[in-house]
């Protein structure tokens, strides 16, 4: 009986941890970063009186999403030279 809820704890743990990835991964947390580092952004250019603080903001909004992109990438370039089969 005790060795069934250790089994419990342990799917219950992985299922979380797979949520967690998942949402880790998601266009959707992808998207709220993203928009927040462009509100962060505007808000501070704005502050300073930036010229074309609207479009200003865009840059490290889409640097943000850029290295969303590439890192993926790179992971799987770094894992296969440093766990050689």
């Amino acid at each position: 009986m005790n060795l069934q809820k250790e089994l419990e704890k342990i799917k219950e743990r992985n299922a979380r941890v797979e949520a967690d990835k998942a949402w880790e991964t998601s266009l959707h947390r992808r998207g709220a970063v993203g928009i927040a580092i462009y509100a962060v952004a505007l808000v501070f250019l704005y502050s300073i009186n930036a010229e074309n603080a609207v479009l200003s903001a865009l840059v490290p909004a889409v640097a943000y999403f850029l290295s969303t992109l590439t890192l993926p990438f790179l992971k799987g370039m770094w894992l296969k030279n440093v766990y050689k089969k």
